[in-house]
């Protein structure tokens, strides 16, 4: 497992970190054997970097966490989020800070997420939407700095609304985050554009997520695919949708070759290919996912000729459904 330092903390972390949303809540049935033993078999394989939130099932994601921690006697750098009050996913860019992250909010789910966890500090804390409408009055920094000065945080971030990269270029330049999280993929590479150089300038870390686009980018997806009645993809991948999908990504086997194996490994070493990218964190929830999406870090990234060749299948658009 390759590392890389993680922004201006100057912390070393995978490359390949473990999301968990999968594990927590609205894609199906939970195993949480399954789960548990992804989480586990991450740490064997070197992953030293998790990505949770208390949203994701409430917390039970993080309690998942806890209690790999407590099987392997390990502990790793570990990222959660804040979800907003009035819990609206995307952030409404008019909606005042005061609704979404009041200092109050933000401690009492930092407290939740601790307790989740079962430790006295969180490596990362983030706020789960973001609007750099919310810089004109950041009351929310007042959480930070009080949940900085006890101790119970180590560093603070935002995740970014789904497919606006250019909605968090305020704060980054501010000087008041340590680390962003955005949707970055080969179907979806705007971030490139004014994200990515702004944060190499100041030495903000970057979480990439999403690098398989919901499942597409993997390959397993067919046409005619029925997703489970809790699997919230149902909405994503309509059937219109599902069938342009699939066929986009079918003209992406290419980069399938010698030590690419397999199509999940080319999307987490095209994320990788970028400098500015600290860490991709692919949704793990299966032993197999855990072996094969780890296998991409071997030092060996995507050649110059075949990101050349990706940008022709930049596809931007944004399936994703309101909540809140």
């Amino acid at each position: 497992m390759q590392s890389r330092t993680f922004g201006r903390t100057g912390q070393k972390i995978s490359e390949i970190g473990h999301g968990t949303w999968t594990m927590g809540s609205m894609w199906g049935p939970r195993d949480d054997k399954a789960a548990l033993d992804s989480l586990i078999r991450s740490l064997e394989l070197g992953v030293t970097f998790i990505d949770t939130a208390w949203v994701y099932g409430n917390g039970h994601s993080e309690e998942l966490i806890a209690a790999a921690f407590k099987r392997t006697r390990k502990k790793v750098f570990v990222a959660t989020k804040v979800p907003p009050k009035n819990f609206g996913w995307p952030a409404r860019h008019r909606v005042p800070v005061e609704e979404t992250f009041p200092p109050d909010h933000v401690i009492n789910y930092t407290e939740k997420s601790l307790k989740n966890l079962r430790t006295d500090c969180v490596d990362l804390q983030q706020l789960h939407v973001w609007s750099d409408n919310w810089l004109e009055q950041p009351i929310w920094l007042e959480a930070v700095e009080k949940l900085k000065k006890e101790g119970k945080i180590r560093y603070f971030g935002v995740s970014i609304n789904d497919h606006e990269p250019n909605s968090a270029l305020k704060i980054v330049a501010s000087g008041l985050i340590d680390s962003v999280q955005v949707i970055y993929n080969i179907f979806d590479q705007t971030p490139e554009e004014k994200l990515f150089p702004l944060c190499q300038k100041h030495n903000v870390a970057v979480i990439a997520r999403v690098p398989f686009d919901e499942g597409s980018l993997t390959g397993t997806l067919t046409p005619d695919m029925q997703f489970h009645k809790e699997d919230w993809r149902k909405k994503y991948f309509t059937p219109d949708r599902l069938k342009e999908t699939c066929a986009r990504v079918e003209k992406l086997k290419f980069l399938i070759r010698g030590e690419v194996k397999t199509l999940p490994q080319a999307a987490l070493k095209y994320c990788l290919s970028h400098p500015a990218v600290s860490t991709v964190i692919p949704g793990m929830r299966t032993i197999a996912h855990v072996e094969d999406d780890c296998a991409a870090s071997d030092g060996k990234l995507l050649t110059a000729g075949e990101l050349a060749e990706l940008k022709k299948h930049a596809w931007p658009r944004n399936f994703y459904p309101t909540y809140g």
